[in-house]
């Protein structure tokens, strides 16, 4: 369905309206228009069409449509790189050809080229553009009454503690993931799938990269035993001997995780054991 109005950040459905030297003019119901630049066109949009697009603001600050997809939407978190800093503020890559502006006064410290940073996206009520926020705390909720234990959430690492890692949750959310419960790498800057370990009474959350209860963490853990074994000519040099660092890094699990997986899949017949390693039974 066409867009009552055009939205900047987001992703809009619009009518090609008209053809110009310089691109379409794409229309929403409201008949605002946005420019669908020559680059973008592809010989089987015709006039009448309705295309999907994004948003944003070219270097006059002019609303342009693309059929590029950004690092991200408006109201959502990034991690990007710094290209260039000018004395009130820096630009990060988004993605498209106009780069991000991070004020200054949104920075949390200075900017440097090629610096990797998590930023929120938002827009400026002021100018009516997209820019960066470095100081994301403030759009994490603690209404997190809607959330149950072992729900599953997608989440972006954005920081390391001493306690572990600390990441937002479906967007919202804060919450943390203990190092002692990190059994493969993880870095600042990635997206996974996760699980919730604990609702919190100070509105956070305690993530668990793997579900929690013993029969959904083994059909993961036994699952990702086998594929391995079967991308290894089905065997493996690996048994109930093998150390827990070194199980921690082919297998991402806990020792404890890791022998009781074997265990079901020696219990279901789909493995056997001996002083030599693992293979898969026919």
């Amino acid at each position: 369905m066409i867009n009552k109005s055009i939205r900047i950040g987001e992703i809009n459905t619009l009518k090609i309206k008209r053809d110009t030297d310089y691109g379409f003019f794409l229309e929403a119901q409201d008949e605002g228009e946005v420019l669908f630049p020559n680059a973008y066109i592809t010989d089987d949009m015709e006039i009448g069409d309705t295309i999907d697009v994004f948003v944003y603001t070219d270097s006059e600050d002019r609303p342009v449509a693309t059929t590029e997809e950004p690092l991200g939407y408006k109201d959502q978190f990034i991690f990007t790189t710094v290209v260039d800093t000018t004395k009130y503020g820096a630009f990060v890559d988004m993605g498209l050809l106009k780069d991000l502006f991070v004020p200054r006064n949104k920075q949390k410290t200075p900017f440097r080229v090629g610096d990797k940073r998590i930023l929120r996206v938002v827009l400026d009520t002021e100018t009516n553009r997209l820019i960066g926020v470095e100081k994301i705390t403030s759009f994490l909720s603690k209404d997190i009454k809607v959330l149950e234990k072992n729900d599953p959430v997608d989440i972006l690492i954005f920081a390391k503690t001493p306690l572990g890692y600390k990441v937002i949750v479906n967007n919202v959310y804060e919450g943390l993931i203990y190092q002692n419960e990190i059994f493969t790498d993880i870095a600042v800057g990635q997206k996974k799938e996760a699980y919730i370990k604990e609702v919190r009474a100070d509105g956070k959350l305690d993530i668990s990269l793997q579900p929690i209860g013993k029969s959904k963490a083994e059909d993961i853990n036994t699952q990702k035993i086998t594929t391995l074994l079967k991308t290894n000519d089905g065997t493996l040099p690996y048994n109930y001997k093998t150390d827990p660092e070194t199980v921690k890094e082919i297998f991402g699990l806990s020792k404890k995780a890791y022998k009781r997986a074997l265990t079901s899949l020696i219990e279901n017949g789909k493995i056997e054991l001996n002083e030599e390693g693992m293979s898969l039974k026919n």
